[in-house]
């Protein structure tokens, strides 16, 4: 990949980003959550009606190992295994207690052994979906179809101190909080509703979390593809 533009969207100006630094459970831990769309990062800064900042840096990726979550070889399930992993989830049904560690047992990639992850974000409204899907309420395809017409943003997190070292500050932009807040806001909109809308179709022949787990689906499996 080599040197690639990536942004920050925070509620404050970071020169420096600290490794080991931040909340353990975000979607992939404790990590710098990037992305390389200047609009997407906006967004992330306007969490409340309070202007931001898109902090601009640059990355030399050669020597760093890659993560990538959407490359053919992993499906949705990979992700979703890290996401219950470091997610605080309130399961609050056998089946979804028990998807959750079929999942963690049979999909959890060995991610923390990688210098960066790139990935699906997980707002709340997906992190809902995911929930959805893990209680047994929605099937597979519905899931992948929801956070498909949600437009669901990608993620460039940097997780070892090897690629902390890598990434260097360049600027910043600000957020302007009346036009980022309601962007964000609308995308979350969307979002639901595409999975609103997946629910008024129910999908009889859909693989749920509980023939997951009463089949011992396995990764290879070709109904994931």
């Amino acid at each position: 990949m080599g040197k690639i533009i990536l942004y920050h969207g925070s509620q404050e100006i970071i020169t420096q980003p600290i490794y080991g630094k931040g909340k353990t459970y975000n979607d992939y831990g404790q990590g710098f959550y990037c992305t390389e769309h200047i609009e997407l990062a906006k967004e992330w800064a306007c969490n409340f009606h309070v202007d931001g900042y898109a902090n601009r840096y640059e990355i030399e990726t050669e020597g760093l190992s890659i993560l990538n979550l959407s490359d053919k070889k992993y499906n949705i399930l990979n992700w979703l295994a890290i996401l219950m992993q470091n997610r605080k989830a309130k399961l609050t049904t056998p089946v979804a207690r028990k998807g959750r560690e079929y999942l963690i047992r049979n999909f959890l990639p060995d991610y923390k052994g990688y210098d960066v992850i790139i990935g699906y974000r997980a707002d709340d409204s997906y992190f809902s979906f995911a929930r959805s899907f893990v209680a047994n309420e929605i099937s597979l395809a519905q899931l992948g179809r929801a956070m498909r017409l949600g437009k669901l943003g990608e993620q460039f997190v940097l997780i070892s101190k090897k690629a902390f070292d890598s990434i260097q500050f360049l600027d910043y932009a600000i957020a302007d909080n009346t036009v980022y807040y309601e962007r964000r806001k609308s995308r979350d909109d969307q979002a639901r509703e595409a999975y609103l809308k997946e629910l008024e179709n129910e999908d009889i022949e859909g693989i749920f979390m509980r023939d997951i787990i009463r089949e011992e689906i396995k990764y290879d499996d070709p109904r994931l593809r």
